[in-house]
């Protein structure tokens, strides 16, 4: 078993040049656009002379839900990315982009790990080619035009108490949630009170990501809507002018970025929508265009199943027209145990009664992919050296008896050789066809029956409480014509319910709604649901402290 870190494993690994990957997909080099010799930019005018070519079959890796001792997801993805195509498929891996907070703060990067990474991991971790830092300048540049038309005479009648833009920054900072701005007389702006959320919190980074072009992308920055004015009638970025500048700053943040694994596998990497607040998924640019390009595509959906996949299926595959193929939900004992009541300092030890009691997490998200949503479903249990016989043979029993096969993936140690049986089942699972794909909920139903059906048929809960603000503002937004939108649900993805202590598959429980916003330029309503946050703290001991570079320009202590 190797000892380097995620880093030194990528930097020990010669890559091929990203123009030989782009032309190993048969890629014209007129719609390649080089961010160095590692990276590129694709052209969307390929996905135009590429419409009537036949769609690869799309996997979607999703998971549990989330604790301390970790899933493994997006290795899981790379590693079963990598593993396809040693099996002879043509494969094209589509991922999100990490976002700056989590990466300085507590949770790392997001290129994978062990020998199932993309690289370059430092690169994607960080500036990677621009594309957060234009999703904050286009927020921005919003909030600066809506201030200054609120300066100039406010001629729209906009009620300063009731802006609901806020500023945005890719930072941990707990400091920025709630400002007072405005200060200091007449000439610096009006007072009032305002704040900021990370930036992949921002309605434009879930525009970005489900905008099929730049029309679309300007439509959807229009309807964006901003604030209220003294009726009480929406504002919106259209009526202060801010759509085509917007789309400026986008129009190369739109195009999907091509990077590559350790062994080879392109991977797009693209957009990245917080899964608790936004849709948490990688945008339909990119999955459509590695569908176009390769017979299998590997995608993923942030946090457990019952946020990104839920999400996924009812908000990106609604809206884009896109069918997974098969669905793969990547858990560990380690994991399950801490769903089951087990301490952390105590998960590599064998523990039965625990394991039991904490599969019944896993399961709930298998029953929901195969039962609600009417896809294939494969179990990846990413194994662990701490994991027992009995413990392994546990969850495959459990998994059994729903009729799913959970098969053991080893990619973090062996690469895609590590996941050669994952990728076979996966592989017979997106060929068997499903009985069907649905969603969750229809579209003609109330705002309130799509939250229930969510809170219901995917989490469990026996019902959902509206606070008296979120029962006016659901009735608000059907007044004004957004009840046909699908629901975004924010929860805490530690749990099924909104409680993140109650673990396992909790029973018994409601969802509380606090309150409802409308992301009208995203085409979704957000029903928030206990305490989220929007703009995340570092912790006490941030991972930014052990980051650094030396004189040749070398990063250590990414992970």
């Amino acid at each position: 078993m190797s000892h380097l870190s995620d880093i030194e494993i990528a930097q020990a690994v010669q890559v091929e040049p990203i123009s030989e990957v782009a032309a190993g997909l048969g890629l014209d080099p007129a719609y390649v656009e080089y961010y160095g010799s590692n990276k590129a930019k694709i052209d969307l005018r390929l996905l135009n002379e590429m419409a009537d070519q036949p769609d690869g079959k799309l996997v979607l890796v999703t998971a549990i839900n989330p604790t301390p001792a970790g899933e493994g997801k997006t290795t899981t993805s790379v590693g079963l990315g990598d593993a396809l195509k040693r099996l002879g498929k043509k494969t094209v891996i589509a991922l999100r982009e990490p976002s700056l907070g989590p990466v300085f703060g507590v949770k790392g990067g997001a290129a994978g790990g062990g020998y199932a990474q993309v690289v370059p991991m430092e690169d994607i971790n960080l500036h990677f080619t621009g594309d957060i830092h234009a999703v904050t300048t286009a927020n921005n540049l919003v909030a600066a035009l809506l201030d200054n038309h609120i300066q100039q005479g406010n001629v729209l009648n906009i009620d300063t108490r009731r802006v609901v833009w806020r500023r945005c920054l890719d930072m941990n900072d707990r400091q920025l949630r709630f400002v007072v701005d405005g200060l200091g007389g007449k000439a610096n702006g009006v007072p009032r009170e305002d704040g900021f959320d990370i930036s992949v919190a921002s309605e434009i980074m879930a525009v970005l990501c489900l905008a099929k072009d730049i029309e679309d992308l300007k439509q959807r920055a229009a309807r964006m809507v901003v604030a209220y004015n003294t009726t009480g009638q929406p504002v919106t970025a259209g009526d202060i002018k801010a759509q085509g500048s917007v789309a400026a700053l986008l129009k190369d943040a739109l195009k999907p970025n091509l990077v590559q694994t350790l062994e080879g596998t392109p991977a797009f990497i693209h957009g990245g929508p917080f899964a608790n607040i936004a849709h948490g998924c990688n945008s339909v640019t990119a999955t459509r265009m590695a569908l176009k390009l390769g017979d299998y595509v590997v995608t993923e959906a942030g946090f457990g199943a019952d946020l990104g996949a839920e999400k996924f299926l009812d908000i990106k595959c609604r809206t884009s027209n896109l069918k997974p193929a098969a669905v793969v939900i990547v858990a560990t004992a380690r994991a399950l145990k801490h769903h089951g009541g087990a301490a952390k300092a105590d998960l590599g030890k064998e523990n039965l009664p625990a394991l039991e009691i904490g599969v019944t997490n896993l399961l709930k998200h298998v029953d929901n992919i195969i039962d609600v949503y009417g896809l294939p479903a494969v179990v990846a249990i990413n194994r662990f050296p701490t994991d027992t016989p009995a413990e392994l043979e546990l969850i495959e029993k459990k998994c059994a008896a729903l009729g799913v096969c959970a098969v053991l993936s080893e990619v973090w140690e062996k690469g895609g050789a590590g996941g050669l049986k994952l990728a076979e089942e996966v592989i017979r699972a997106a060929e068997s066809g499903g009985s069907g794909f649905k969603f969750a909920y229809e579209l003609d139903l109330p705002l309130r029956e799509k939250i229930e059906a969510v809170a219901q048929r995917i989490y469990g809960a026996e019902g959902v409480d509206y606070s008296a603000a979120a029962d006016k503002q659901l009735s608000e937004l059907e007044q004004l014509g957004f009840g046909a939108l699908p629901v975004c649900m924010a929860k805490t993805q530690y749990s099924l319910s909104d409680d993140p202590l109650k673990l396992g598959a909790p029973k018994g429980f409601r969802i509380s709604v606090r309150s409802v916003k409308p992301s009208i330029g995203a085409g979704f309503i957000v029903a928030i649901t206990g305490e989220i946050m929007t703009m995340p703290g570092l912790p006490k001991i941030p991972a930014a402290e052990a980051i650094d570079v030396d004189a040749e320009g070398r990063i250590s202590g990414l992970f």
